[in-house]
Formats: C-alpha cells, structure tokens, sequence
C-alpha cells in the first residue's frame, strides 16, 4: 500500500512536470549544454579520435549540478507558499511517501534525461572501442549523483515557501559536497585529507565513471540519499506540528 501510494504521487509529479513544460525545458537545455560541451567546446572528439565519454559526463556532472535544484526548488516550496500541502497532508499521505514520491517523480525526469543521451554512446562507439564498463559506470555515476542532490533539493525545498530561497539554499549544499570538500582534501593531510577526500561527492564519481564499481561508492551514495530524504520527513513532521 505504502509504495502505491509513493508512485500515486510520482506520476502525479512526473504529470505536473509535463504539463507545465518543465519537463521539455529540461530536456531541451540538458541535451543542448551536454551535447554542446561535449561535440563542440569541450574537445573535438572526431578530431582526437579516441573513443571516450569522458567529456560528456564531467560536462553533465556540472550541468545536473545546476539542473537539479532548479527542478527540486518548487517541489515543496510551492504547495507551502500555497496551501496545498496541508490539504495534501489532510488525506491518508505519510510525510515519508511524499517525500519519496516527490523524490522518484524527479529521478525519473532525470533518468529519462539521460536516456536521451544513449545515441552519444552509439556515435562514439562507432569510432573506436568504446569501453563499456568505463561507460556504464559513468552512467550509473550520474544517476546516483542526480538522487543525492535531488534528496538534497527536496529537503532545502521542504524548510521555506520561497522557491528562489530553495534553490539557493540547494546549491548552497551541494558546493560542499561537489566543490568545498574536494578542496580541502588537496590543502589538508592525514586524517581529515583523507576524511574530506571521502566527503567529496568527485571522489566517488570519479572512480564510477573509470569504470570502478566499488562498494564504498555506492554506500557513500546511498547514505547522502537516505540523510537528505530523512532530513526532508522531518522537517515536514516539524511544520505539521
């Protein structure tokens, strides 16, 4: 019961987002910043001649990295600023299946992104031997990336009202995982170098997108996903008190 519920909320999102045009925005800007960087600024890719994607997921890296708190910025905010929430909440709806709810709603618009991004693989693996492990694990790295800081702009859209507030407050989080630890893993040594060098979310894409599949990866993921979610909910039960 608790999971249809969680998916009754999902494809109402997934419809919101779809009938309000975020979704073909996305799309659209997504594809045109990726593909862009990643055929024309970013390297030649025809010219070197190497069959790599290297190039396309450092520029989606950044990109969702913008994205994604614009996308998660009303999710909450919005039916707090208008009432909807509470009238959401009235009904037989746990702060739990409507955060996950809200939470798959955007993985799959993120999913379905980059789903649109597969004939990328296709032409650069006409060039050469691509390396389908290196390219599974960076897909796989980007999916994962994209549900922490979905968790993250749920839980900043869930403390305010203000979409504008959501989203800075988003990306405000997200420069200390993407930009800020990674940072002070170079300056700093011994223990906490090597404790901001686990903290940063590069780290662990990084070793994803070479085509390493590592336990402690997947457990630092899924442990950000599952704070931020948690964070969320009880926010949530703070503002329904």
């Amino acid at each position: 019961m608790e999971m249809r519920t969680v998916w009754t909320i999902a494809k109402r999102e997934l419809n919101s987002f779809f009938d309000s045009l975020m979704a073909y925005v996305m799309l659209l800007l997504f594809l045109g910043f990726s593909g862009l960087f990643t055929w024309l600024i970013g390297s030649d890719i025809f010219m070197v001649g190497q069959a790599s994607l290297r190039t396309f997921f450092s520029v989606a890296y950044w990109t969702l990295f913008f994205f994604i708190p614009a996308l998660t910025m009303g999710m909450i905010a919005q039916e707090n600023n208008t009432g909807t929430i509470e009238l959401l909440l009235t009904k037989p709806v746990t702060d739990r299946q409507l955060v996950l709810g809200k939470f798959t709603a955007s993985l799959l618009l993120v999913v379905i992104s980059l789903a649109f991004t597969l004939p990328y693989v296709v032409t650069v693996a006409s060039i050469g031997n691509l390396d389908q492990g290196a390219v599974f694990g960076g897909y796989l790295g980007l999916v994962l990336l994209s549900a922490v800081y979905i968790s993250i702009g749920i839980y900043a859209s869930s403390l305010t009202s203000n979409q504008i507030v959501a989203f800075l407050t988003a990306l405000f989080i997200g420069i200390f995982f993407q930009i800020v630890f990674d940072m002070l893993a170079t300056t700093l040594s011994g223990f906490f170098g090597e404790l901001f060098h686990y903290l940063s979310l590069t780290t662990h894409f990084e070793s994803m997108s070479r085509g390493v599949i590592d336990t402690k990866d997947l457990i630092y993921f899924a442990s950000l996903i599952v704070l931020f979610l948690k964070l969320a909910e009880d926010s949530l039960a703070k503002r329904n008190l």
